[in-house]
């Protein structure tokens, strides 16, 4: 590591107009975050145009800044609304929003808060430390490697995403069901359209992943005509809760495990911080004793989830800017807009421009220290939101909701398709099925189908070839292990009631 650059590096992030686009890309990556459907992808995309006369550094810190502040603003909604604002926080909203149900939205917040903190700052470390390396590492990540950690997160969120085994993995099979609608990503060829013209392009994950939870959660709220009380309760007391370190200390072994978790995750090109926070909460309920609070208001529900997929979006930067490989969705479009300024990320930019990618670094450090004083002020306003009756609030939420499906492919039949699955996502609710479950097998739908028939067709058809790789085998055992010591773990607590009660 070159000292100088380093030293460099600070001081061309400290001087005021670097620093100044540090914190407004950060505050708005929260607030894009927090939109549902308006991604940081999104955020990104409008604001590449203001980038195109200013230097190349001034530009990239300012977007690496808005993907570091949109994988916080998220959880804001999801914990306050039960309305994830990206793909990431979909596992926030199982104990997030329990939590400000319960009286406890100021103490929720203040743990996604401290997660994501954690979580950016881990990564960035990493990034610094070990990019070269971890570059290489993924490299070997083949398409049975991806097959099996698809299996994973399935396994992981079925496991917890409900408290009925059965229901979660008839939703999750129904998620990849819906994510195999439109063209047949090998041959062309369309299937499950029933000749509509809309699903030839497939249906997008984020009109059903808005429809799902917050216009279910708005339909639910209405019809239990109980709503109006409870949001003036809840508003009334959200207040952004200081976390000490000595609470933290409390849960230091999940919030080592989720950290890790989401940067090795994000490592991986092209998988992203939902899988990374779905593993890791997965991870963080199979670890307790105590799995029933999960679900239920659990706080390493909240810190797991944000701490890995915090540390997801500094782990994508990895292979972007060593392998020029988008490691997300998101870091796509900063790849598209490295290239607009006239450079080509990949091995040599580590050679050409060493200043850029530590100031890249040093400004996802920033955006992820001074994320405590950009999410109070975010979190003010959301509070002072939630002082408003329902009557005012539920429409509020449809708004933004209508905003975010149509605005992700102006689309109309996005619209239709929200509804459509507001009502679905209502009486997945009422009769306790997991919609989170439903959300991650469509997003993890493609991916599924694509590295599996891929490892196919590279090995001639030979199904062992999944357990020709150490790697995938690793992963493949953790599956089975999410999925059946649950059942084992049962079978036995139930073993040594029966045999206590025998010897009363």
């Amino acid at each position: 590591m070159d000292t100088s650059l380093l030293i460099e590096a600070l001081k061309t992030i400290f001087m005021p107009t670097n620093f100044l686009l540090v914190l407004a890309g950060m505050t708005l990556g929260v607030f894009f975050g927090a939109l549902p459907g308006i991604s940081s992808s999104m955020g990104i995309v409008l604001m590449i145009p203001f980038t195109y006369y200013m230097g190349i550094i001034p530009s990239i810190v300012l977007l690496v800044a808005l993907y570091a502040g949109s994988a916080y603003g998220g959880s804001i909604t999801a914990i306050l609304f039960n309305t994830p604002g990206t793909a990431e926080s979909v596992a926030t909203t199982f104990d997030g929003y329990p939590m400000a149900q319960q009286g406890k939205a100021g103490k929720a917040l203040g743990l996604a808060m401290s997660g994501s903190a954690i979580g950016g700052i881990f990564s960035v470390l990493v990034m610094l430390l070990l990019a070269p390396l971890l570059s290489k590492i993924a490299l070997k990540i083949q398409s049975a490697e991806y097959f099996a950690l698809t299996l994973l997160g399935i396994a992981c969120i079925s496991s917890v995403g409900s408290k009925n085994l059965s229901k979660a993995l008839v939703t999750g099979l129904l998620g990849i069901i819906i994510a195999m609608v439109g063209m047949d990503p090998m041959t062309g060829v369309s299937r499950l359209t029933f000749g509509q013209i809309n699903f030839l392009n497939g249906i997008e994950y984020i009109p059903i992943m808005i429809g799902s939870f917050a216009m279910a959660e708005v339909f639910k709220q209405v019809i239990n005509r109980k709503s109006e009380e409870k949001t003036m309760d809840m508003g009334d007391s959200v207040s952004m809760e200081s976390i000490k370190l000595k609470d933290l200390l409390v849960y230091k072994v999940t919030i080592i495990k989720s950290a890790i978790i989401g940067t090795a995750v994000g490592i991986l090109p092209g998988t992203g911080g939902s899988i990374a926070s779905i593993v890791s909460y997965g991870e963080a309920a199979r670890s307790r004793k105590d799995k029933a609070r999960f679900g239920n208001g659990a706080e390493e529900g909240v810190l797991a989830p944000e701490t890995a997929n915090n540390a997801a979006g500094g782990g994508a930067m990895i292979p972007t800017l060593v392998l020029g490989i988008p490691g997300s969705p998101t870091t796509a479009i900063i790849l598209a807009a490295l290239v607009l300024q006239g450079l080509q990320p990949g091995p040599q930019l580590m050679t050409e421009q060493p200043l850029l990618l530590y100031c890249i670094f040093f400004s996802m450090l920033i955006a992820s220290t001074v994320v405590f004083l950009s999410g109070r002020y975010a979190v003010k306003a959301f509070a002072a939101v939630l002082k408003l009756p329902y009557g005012i609030i539920a429409p509020m939420i449809v708004m933004f909701s209508i905003i975010g499906a149509y605005a992700r492919s102006n689309d109309m039949f996005q619209i239709w398709v929200m509804l459509t699955f507001g009502v679905f996502g209502y009486f997945m609710k009422k009769y306790q099925f997991s919609a989170a479950s439903l959300i991650l097998g469509i997003v993890l739908g493609n991916m599924m189908e694509e590295s599996f028939r891929r490892q196919l067709l590279i090995s001639n058809g030979s199904y062992m070839s999944f357990l020709q790789r150490p790697i995938a085998v690793a992963i493949f055992i953790a599956v089975a292990f999410v999925l059946f010591f649950p059942i084992v773990a049962g079978m036995m607590e139930k073993k040594k009631a029966t045999a206590a009660a025998q010897n009363l």
